[in-house]
């Protein structure tokens, strides 16, 4: 018999998860070190990074690269990049919409939690035209360490007043289901850029193709949406 989930909130990444912004920042930070001269490794370096905070990934680089790298014009050059890609719009992920009706639709409690900062949350979010669907927004901004820190997920079940075992949290990368499943949480991944590891499976409720696949699971195994269906 499949195991039912006590689930009273949804906890969701962003970058990744929620919006298509993970090839924006890869692509935008491979182009800044080619374009410097740091090609023969970028991309490599560039996924590992992938569902990091920006102070670990500012530490990676300087810890590959030495304490001469230029980190500062590095930086401008990747937000200059960023910037134009984001020029046309910030898309969404498959399903994105489809689970938010769909949560919304079950009055189900929900947050975001991401590593991000929060003026790039409030951007992204705007961007993407779906900032309105969210009061509880938590970043990197209020907490001391990000993922793969627990931090983020405790503080944001914390705010929802619940226990993180009633929460399922909604992923894209190894290090952030390395968060979600070390504060607790119910974690489900739908795979980005990075595959899941054979670590990361393991600390999954479940591994999807996408949020589609998310919504159906929920209302399959938790009963806070069986019978949301419109």
């Amino acid at each position: 018999m499949t195991v039912k989930w006590n689930v009273s909130a949804v906890l969701l990444d962003m970058d990744g998860t929620l919006l298509d912004t993970e090839k924006v920042y890869f692509n935008s930070l491979v182009a800044a070190l080619n374009a410097r001269g740091y090609a023969d490794d970028a991309v490599a370096l560039c996924h590992a990074m992938v569902g990091l905070p920006g102070p670990a990934c500012e530490a990676m680089l300087l810890d590959r690269y030495g304490k001469n790298f230029p980190l500062a014009e590095i930086n401008s050059a990747f937000l200059a990049n960023r910037d134009r890609f984001m020029e046309a719009g910030l898309p969404l992920k498959p399903g994105t919409l489809e689970l938010l009706d769909g949560l919304a639709a079950a009055d189900c409690p929900m947050a975001i939690v991401t590593s991000s900062s929060r003026r790039s949350a409030e951007r992204n979010l705007s961007l993407a035209g779906i900032r309105s669907r969210f009061d509880t927004i938590l970043t990197l901004d209020d907490v001391t360490r990000g993922k793969p820190s627990p931090d983020l997920y405790l503080l944001a079940a914390t705010r929802l007043g619940l226990a993180p075992q009633v929460c399922i949290a909604v992923e894209d990368s190894n290090h952030g289901v390395a968060a979600s499943h070390a504060a607790g949480a119910i974690t489900i991944m739908v795979p980005d850029m990075a595959p899941p590891t054979d670590e990361t499976r393991a600390k999954c409720a479940a591994v999807l193709p996408d949020l589609g696949a998310v919504l159906q699971v929920l209302r399959e195994r938790s009963s806070l949406l069986r019978g949301s269906r419109e």
